[in-house]
C-alpha cells in the first residue's frame, strides 16, 4: 500500500501506518524475557528497539553533530574523500541504487563509510573489506576521526551483546557468534547518512513512490544485524510481507536514546528463514534527515550455512552455504555506482 496523496507525495504521518516494535532492554536481568521479546520480533518483522545499550546520549549527540559538520562541507571537499575500492569514504547523492526495478534515480542520500581500521602494511589489509579508512584531515574537521573511532568501538560492543541474545533465541550457546570466524574478527561498518532536504518541505527532495523517487529504495540489509540511530525526522518504513499485493508499508517511529535493530540476509540464511531479514526503505517528506547505521557482518572467511537448530528432515536447508566475503562483494557491486564513472566525470 503506497500512502500517497493526489500529487504523488507521501501522506503526512498522521494518516500513515506505524509498526509497533518490541523493545529489548540490555540492562534487564530477566534474560528469559529479553530472549522472548527478541525472538517474537525476529519472527514477526525482523525489527526491534534496543535500549539501555551503554552509549551515553551526550556522546550520541556529539556523533550526530560531527556527522552534520562533514555533510555541510563544500561538495569539492567531500569528493576528495570519495569512497575507494574497499568501500571506505564518501558516497554522493544518487550513488546507491537499492531498488533498480522501482527507482528512476539512485537514492537521494549521501553517506560516509568507516570500517575497522587496519594499517596498509598489515597482511589483513589485503582482504577486500579491511584496510585503512579514508579520513578528513584534522585541520578540516578537528576531532572528527577520534569521535567516529570511539563510536565504532562502542557500537561493536552493543552489537555483540545483541548477537548473544539472538544466539539464545536460536537455541544456541550465548557465545556462538563470538567465535573468531564470526564476530571475533568481524566486518563492521559505520555509515553516516544524510537524506536530502531543504529550508522547507517544498524545497527539499520529497520521495514519491508513484514516480520511483526515494530517500533509499526498498532493500534488505546484507549481513548479520544493523544498529540504526536516527534523528527525530520520520522516514524509515518496513514491509513485513514483500510478496503481498499491494505491499503494506509501515513507518518505524524514532525512539530517543534507542537503537532500531534489524536482521540482515545472512542471519535469515543461518536461521533457514525462521528469522526474517525484512525489506525496508526511506521515504522522505522534503525535510533533511540524518541517521547513523552500523552494519555487522562476520569475518571474510566465515561460511554462512543453515544452523543445526534450524533444520530437520521436514525442514531442509533453503540456501546453499556461502562465504561471507563472496556474498558481500556481490551485494556491494549490485547496489553502488561504478567508481570509474566518477573518474570519467572528472575528465
Amino acid at each position: 500500500m503506497e500512502n500517497s496523496s493526489q500529487n504523488g507525495f507521501v501522506d503526512s504521518p498522521a494518516s500513515a501506518e506505524f509498526s509497533v516494535l518490541n523493545c529489548v532492554d540490555l540492562l534487564s536481568k530477566d534474560m528469559e524475557n529479553s530472549v522472548s521479546l527478541l525472538k517474537q520480533a525476529c519472527l514477526d518483522s525482523g525489527f526491534f528497539y534496543v535500549v539501555n545499550h551503554g552509549i551515553d546520549q551526550d556522546f550520541m549527540d556529539e556523533v550526530f553533530a560531527q556527522s552534520k559538520r562533514f555533510f555541510r562541507l563544500p561538495l569539492n571537499d567531500k569528493m576528495k574523500l570519495l569512497r575507494n575500492e574497499k568501500n571506505r569514504g564518501y558516497t554522493p547523492l544518487l550513488d546507491e541504487y537499492l531498488d533498480p526495478v522501482n527507482q528512476v534515480h539512485g537514492d537521494y542520500k549521501e553517506g560516509y563509510y568507516i570500517g575497522i581500521e587496519v594499517p596498509e602494511d598489515d597482511p589483513l589489509a589485503q582482504k577486500p573489506f579491511y584496510g585503512p579508512n579514508v579520513w578528513p584531515s584534522d585541520d578540516l574537521l578537528p576531532g572528527w576521526r577520534q569521535t567516529m573511532e570511539k563510536y565504532h568501538e562502542m557500537a561493536l560492543k552493543v552489537a555483540k551483546e545483541v548477537a548473544r541474545i539472538i544466539a539464545l533465541a536460536l537455541s544456541l550457546e550465548s557465545d556462538f557468534f563470538d567465535k573468531p570466524e564470526m564476530l571475533g574478527n568481524p566486518i563492521a561498518t559505520l555509515r553516516l547518512l544524510r537524506y536530502e532536504g531543504g529550508k522547507n518541505q517544498l524545497e527539499g527532495r520529497a520521495s514519491d513512490p508513484l514516480k520511483g523517487i526515494y530517500g533509499a529504495g526498498a532493500h534488505s540489509d546484507f549481513g548479520l544485524i544493523t544498529l540504526l540511530a536516527t534523528d527525530d525526522v520520520l522516514g524509515l518504513q518496513i514491509c513485513k510481507d514483500k510478496d503481498a499485493k499491494p505491499q503494506i508499508w509501515e513507518y518505524v517511529a524514532p525512539l530517543k536514546g534507542a537503537f532500531i535493530v534489524n536482521l540482515g540476509d545472512m542471519l535469515e540464511r543461518w536461521s533457514n528463514c525462521t528469522f526474517r531479514s525484512t525489506m525496508h526503505r526511506v521515504v522522505g517528506n522534503g525535510q533533511e534527515r540524518y541517521s547513523i547505521a552500523y552494519f555487522v557482518e562476520p569475518s571474510h572467511d566465515c561460511i554462512v550455512e543453515c544452523l543445526p537448530t534450524c533444520q530437520s528432515e521436514k525442514n531442509r536447508p533453503k540456501y546453499p552455504p556461502v562465504r561471507c566475503e563472496t556474498y558481500l562483494k556481490q551485494r556491494y557491486k549490485d547496489t553502488h555506482a561504478d567508481l570509474s564513472s566518477y573518474k570519467k566525470q572528472e575528465m
